[in-house]
């Protein structure tokens, strides 16, 4: 099974698995045909991360972080959040695709040729594909800043206009340079002809990356950080990744009897939130790159800890809550195949059209993650050369007797932890299918792109009396509409103990599950 935010890249992961692939070419066929139908949310210019396991549960993480330019400019005033000054950190995506073949190869003994896992992506960047309600959404909110993207228009907008819902898209550019990945290998992105082209796009934008830059990029793979919860075990990444803090969430609900609360009341909403509270804290302060400071990760999951953090909770009283925002858009995206190997996977290239810079003929769009740096002289985040920056993304799985029973992610930023909280409490603590969890109403604690209160927005489906009682907890409660895209966009597969597969995408995207 398959499951991806695009119908088009879920199609490309089960033609892989069909044709007798496994679960990590599926994946990469997915993140590369995302590439393509998704722009908004993923590309080549972006950074991804990879949680794997085998059957018997042998988990791998890579993190695949651009690191900042060898020479940043000085900024006077903040890391502007798009443009040429906010792409200046290197991409690793197409880093991750390459480890991850290698892990398929090597230790999973996979068959299908590298080239072959592209051909989807090349096909629908060159022959084009519809738009989707979602593209068409994000750019339309996006339409009044376009000017100030180098390169974007004349990607983004054929003709000089806006393609409509339905409309087939073409990228040509793009496909030229997913050929190159394809018939040169990965590194030409970060050293060969592709790399040139890139670093002079780049550096004709104003960006301060360089082809040496570029060339010194690498994903890691990395022992991954681990949970207990209710008799299993969720699996993350570890920092500079928000992983733990996913973690430290479900570690303090697995402090409380939650399948004793009914399943959307206030009490249940209320308990998540006021978790969510707990880890949010704790990683402001400390999550950062822990090669250039100390990210205590393993203490911040340790049993006394968590259990300090959930007697913090008050079950009658909120926490006053001013909370820094960060915004950004992703893509998850799963597979499992017939061994019940898998791989959970997130790609983003962070704000909803990244800097909006294109990089020059090469028809890819990159990423701003950089401007999650902080100026602040001695903040753990500081910018500095060579440094990776914090990140949201951090997808997960949950074993269970050590063997992959769930694998789950979500875009969203700040959301995400929140929004996995809400999917795995009612897949796992209630029972839910995945769709039945990835429907039910969600909320989102801080701000948005329209509404910069600090308040709990909360799907109106919800309810007018658990938004009163959460109120009178204390609660600033701001109502979305139900199905919201604020939300995020979680995908879920359940692996039975039969070997049975149940997978959802989230209805409030334009993908699916698709299962053979």
């Amino acid at each position: 099974m398959v499951t991806s935010p695009h119908a088009l890249a879920s199609e490309a992961g089960l033609e892989v698995l069909r044709a007798g692939g496994n679960a990590i070419e599926a994946a990469i066929a997915i993140g590369a045909a995302l590439s393509v139908t998704y722009p908004h949310f993923t590309g080549l210019g972006g950074d991804a991360f990879w949680v794997i396991a085998d059957g018997a549960g042998d988990v791998r993480t890579l993190s695949g972080i651009g690191q900042a330019a060898a020479a940043p400019p000085a900024f006077d005033g903040g890391i502007p959040s798009r443009g040429p000054a906010a792409a200046l950190t290197t991409a690793a995506t197409v880093d991750t695709w390459d480890r991850a073949y290698r892990i398929s190869r090597d230790k999973w003994g996979g068959t299908t040729p590298w080239e072959a896992l592209f051909q989807r992506a090349i096909g629908h960047a060159a022959d084009g594909f519809p738009v989707t309600p979602s593209q068409r959404f994000w750019q339309e909110f996006r339409a009044g800043q376009w000017s100030d993207w180098p390169g974007f228009a004349r990607v983004f907008l054929p003709e000089g206009r806006m393609p409509e819902v339905g409309e087939r898209f073409r990228q040509p550019q793009l496909a030229g340079s997913l050929r190159r990945i394809a018939e040169h290998g990965a590194r030409d992105f970060y050293e060969g002809e592709l790399a040139s082209r890139i670093a002079t796009g780049l550096r004709e934008t104003g960006s301060p990356l360089t082809a040496a830059d570029l060339a010194a990029t690498r994903a890691r793979e990395e022992a991954p950080l681990t949970v207990p919860y209710r008799g299993g075990e969720l699996v993350s990444l570890r920092p500079p990744t928000q992983g733990v803090t996913t973690l430290q969430i479900m570690g303090i609900l697995d402090r409380f009897d939650v399948a004793a609360v009914a399943e959307g009341s206030a009490d249940y909403y209320h308990l998540l939130v006021e978790a969510v509270k707990q880890a949010f804290i704790e990683r402001d302060r400390h999550v950062a790159d822990p090669e250039f400071v100390n990210v205590p990760a393993e203490a911040m999951l340790s049993p006394t800890h968590l259990d300090r953090l959930a007697a913090a909770i008050r079950p009658d009283r909120a926490l006053p809550w001013p909370h820094r925002f960060r915004t950004g858009d992703t893509v998850y995206l799963g597979a499992v195949d017939s061994q019940g190997r898998c791989a959970s996977v997130l790609q983003t290239v962070y704000f909803d059209w990244g800097s909006g810079v294109v990089a020059g003929d090469t028809g890819i769009l990159w990423h701003n993650r950089g401007a999650a740096f902080s100026i602040e002289p001695g903040h753990h985040n500081a910018l500095r050369p060579g440094k990776r920056p914090f990140h949201t993304l951090n997808p997960g799985l949950y074993l269970r007797d050590g063997r992959p029973a769930l694998l789950y992610g979500t875009q969203g930023a700040d959301g995400q932890p929140q929004t996995l909280a809400a999917v795995l409490t009612r897949m796992i603590d209630y029972g839910m299918d995945p769709l039945a969890a990835l429907s039910r109403p969600r909320f989102l604690l801080g701000r948005t792109f329209s509404d910069t209160r600090d308040t709990l927005k909360l799907e109106a489906d919800a309810g007018d009396a658990v938004m009163a009682e959460l109120a009178a907890r204390g609660h600033e409660i701001s109502p979305i509409p139900a199905q919201s895209p604020l939300a995020g966009h979680p995908g879920a597969i359940r692996i039975e103990a039969d070997g049975t597969i149940v997978g959802a995408q989230d209805p409030r995207s334009d993908g699916m599950a698709i299962g053979c």
